[in-house]
């Protein structure tokens, strides 16, 4: 580390960066390390809440804004798809964030292709305070009897993606995994998992470097309800942990038959 101490103006950025860590596309925990895309004309609608718990706010950073994120598939395509997405946070004083993200299922390359994507989140409005601005890549696969893994590299703007002390960490790698329990199916017949286990890993000591796991719950195919902890790599920024609870649900709304 360059410097033991920083200016207070910088400790007001640290801070506002901190609170727009979780504005995301489609995730699998913590991260947008998913193989998920939004399907065409599917509407996802989410609530995400990180606070502490049984600590008061000098010891954990205390809460994070509460998220409300809308994402949509764009692309009507099968080998392509294609998300964007905005999320509000609140309270704050920068509450706008953008996201989008494009790639190939599994399989639409040749016969047992991983899925490919390309993405960017945390696009914040407030030039060198919350515009993180992070590009990622996907590289994710389904291993047999074991669940879904994914990991890929990302990289952000350096000017807001630092250290505790302020310098430049704005590159690292993410990973994720999960599994599915105990299959239903809807009134349609399709097959879904009404438990998932999620659990995923963001390197840096930065805003965004965390990792946490924990289980969805599916009231329906499209309804869930996701809980557990997550750590921050670098405690001046985030705090040490954190409890999440995280409402999914999708709405088909155009482009569906």
């Amino acid at each position: 580390m360059k410097k033991r101490n920083f200016l207070p103006l910088s400790a007001v950025a640290f801070v506002l960066s901190a609170s727009l860590a979780h504005a995301t596309p489609s995730t699998t925990y913590w991260t947008p390390m998913t193989p998920d895309i939004q399907g065409y004309g599917v509407l996802h609608f989410g609530v995400d809440n990180y606070f502490t718990v049984f600590r008061d706010s000098s010891d954990g950073g205390g809460s994070f804004p509460t998220d409300f994120g809308l994402t949509i598939g764009v692309l009507p395509f099968e080998k392509i798809q294609m998300e964007i997405g905005v999320d509000l946070l609140e309270s704050s004083d920068d509450p706008w964030f953008f996201n989008a993200k494009i790639g190939t299922p599994e399989n639409a390359l040749f016969e047992g292709s991983p899925t490919l994507q390309l993405g960017v989140f945390n696009v914040g409005t407030n030039g060198g305070v919350t515009d993180q601005d992070i590009g990622y890549l996907v590289i994710g696969k389904t291993i047999p009897m074991l669940g879904r893994a994914s990991i890929g590299p990302y990289v952000g703007n350096g000017d807001v993606l630092v250290d505790k002390n302020g310098d430049k960490e704005n590159v690292g790698v993410m990973a994720a995994f999960d599994r599915g329990f105990f299959s239903a199916k809807d009134k349609a017949g399709d097959e879904y998992n009404k438990l998932v286990f999620a659990a995923d890993y963001a390197s840096g000591n930065n805003a965004v470097g965390a990792g946490g796991f924990g289980l969805y719950y599916f009231f329906t195919k499209n309804i869930s309800l996701l809980t557990g902890p997550v750590w921050f790599n670098e405690s001046a920024i985030n705090g040490k942990w954190k409890w999440t609870i995280q409402l999914d649900i999708n709405l088909p709304v155009f482009g569906q038959q």
